[in-house]
């Protein structure tokens, strides 16, 4: 005789990125109750890159959803359970009843190993060893005051070098953010205590070590002038009639993260050039007309403008580069993966055309299409904004001339693409009428020198004001 018995199954946020900590929830689809198969979306998340629909990996019936739409929730944690029905065997053994009820246990701990994920993502796996990395932290911390000589010496309580020594030159834990603030601050995240669950890093822990290797070098009377200096910088916000308060969070924190490690991360040089691209305006009217292109292609103004990018990338590689911190080396990519900056709803994205240089110009005009349709329609999905190379943003749809903008993270430079005006211009020794756009180049001086960045933005203006230099030049 056999009976059918009912057991829980728990599916955990997955990481939907590389390296994301944290995704919200923007929609459920089921409820407890509803009855749910193997690969049936149930949520749609929201991470730092891209709205993503959620299957779930096996059947059963939904038991509970542990949170509520809007709630942001950190990468493993459990969203849903769902009751799975299987199969018991026949009860006869009664004897080996306790080792029987035994065998499941190891089963139970190793079942979330071996949880299906989404195609593409991998499962977060190494639980049992952040369990003994922690056990092994708390053992350390409780025999750290044994050096008592040592401790009179500190004079902060914060420690600073020696302890580096309790971690045994393991891999510190930490989630990428605090590692790249690390980097930042140039801090061996090995010399810092973990306060953070399991022993993690946290940036309250890698700020109050920073703080505390700081503070031995400033004079007696200087934490007063401090404290009032941070008084005035950040003074406490005060609430008045209208105001309205938006949390940080989403494609906005990923974007503020992003572009203040940027920012202080690269040396920023920006370059400016005004361009004739009369010619490029007509060029593209005619593209339009004759519909050589295709007849469903769109054709833009922005279309040449990644053209000429294109072709100056190829006569000048070097700028197509990473820079490799780690390894102390400048990796010149092998191929364009080409960003296009979009403004959406949820803020704003750069999702990249892969191997863009390679493409004619009726192939990277159906892929700029259809990348900045999805775009729109909040469909990119996070592998769409991974491995960017260059970047360009087109801030002359807003009836803008120019700006400074600021890198991409990973990427050596960025172009600026501004409005076309029709403005007096020295045409054949007389005054007349032209289009003219400008253009402006950031580039990371550490990779790109003001040679190269100049030879390249010179490049791109030569090829719009006069475009047949695309078939001669590409």
């Amino acid at each position: 005789m056999t009976t059918e018995v009912r057991s829980l199954r728990e599916f955990k946020m997955p990481d939907v990125g590389e390296g994301l900590t944290e995704a919200e929830i923007l929609s459920w689809y089921v409820k407890p109750g509803d009855t749910v198969t193997d690969g049936q979306v149930v949520c749609e998340v929201e991470t730092a890159k891209a709205a993503v629909e959620l299957p779930i990996p096996f059947n059963g019936v939904v038991e509970q959803l542990f949170f509520p739409e809007g709630s942001t929730v950190d990468v493993g944690t459990v969203i849903i359970s769902v009751a799975v029905a299987g199969e018991a065997g026949a009860a006869p053994a009664a004897a080996p009843a306790p080792a029987a009820a035994a065998a499941p246990a190891p089963a139970a701990e190793a079942e979330p190993e071996r949880r299906e994920v989404l195609v593409g993502y991998g499962p977060r796996t190494g639980t049992a060893q952040r369990r003994a990395r922690r056990t092994t932290t708390t053992t350390t911390k409780a025999a750290a005051p044994q050096p008592a000589p040592v401790a009179p010496a500190a004079p902060a309580p914060v420690p600073t070098g020696p302890v580096a020594e309790p971690q045994l030159g393991e891999r510190p834990l930490a989630k990428p953010p605090v590692r790249k603030l690390a980097k930042d601050l140039g801090v061996d995240l090995r010399a810092v205590t973990p306060t953070g669950r399991d022993g993690v890093i946290t940036r309250e822990d890698l700020r109050a070590y920073a703080e505390a290797q700081a503070a031995p070098a400033a004079p007696a009377v200087e934490p007063v002038v401090v404290e009032a200096a941070e008084a005035v910088v950040a003074p406490v916000p005060v609430s008045g009639a209208g105001d309205v308060r938006v949390p940080i969070k989403g494609v906005r924190k990923a974007t503020a993260q992003a572009m203040v490690a940027s920012a202080f991360t690269a040396p920023h040089v920006t370059e400016f050039v005004q361009v004739d691209v009369t010619r490029t305006m007509k060029f593209v009217r005619k593209l339009k007309e004759s519909g050589e292109l295709g007849r469903d292609v769109r054709v833009s103004p922005l279309l040449l403008v990644a053209k000429a990018l294109l072709v100056a990338i190829k006569r000048h590689p070097e700028i197509n580069a990473q820079w490799d911190e780690a390894a102390q080396e400048i990796v010149v990519k092998g191929q364009v993966n080409l960003g296009i900056a979009a403004a959406t709803p949820r803020g704003l994205i750069v999702p990249n055309i892969k191997d863009a240089g390679s493409k004619t110009l009726a192939g990277l005009a159906t892929s700029l299409g259809e990348l900045v349709e999805t775009a729109r329609q909040g469909k990119t999905s996070p592998a769409d904004m991974q491995g960017g190379t260059v970047t360009i943003t087109n801030v002359g749809v807003f009836g803008v001339d120019t700006g400074t903008p600021i890198l991409n993270p990973g990427e050596a430079a960025i172009l600026a693409f501004g409005a076309v005006r029709e403005l007096p211009w020295v045409h054949k020794g007389k005054v007349v009428p032209r289009q003219v756009t400008t253009l402006a180049l950031s580039f990371d001086h550490r990779l790109v020198d003001g040679e190269l960045g100049s030879k390249v933005l010179a490049d791109i203006a030569g090829l719009l004001e006069f475009p047949k230099r695309l078939i001669t030049w590409g």
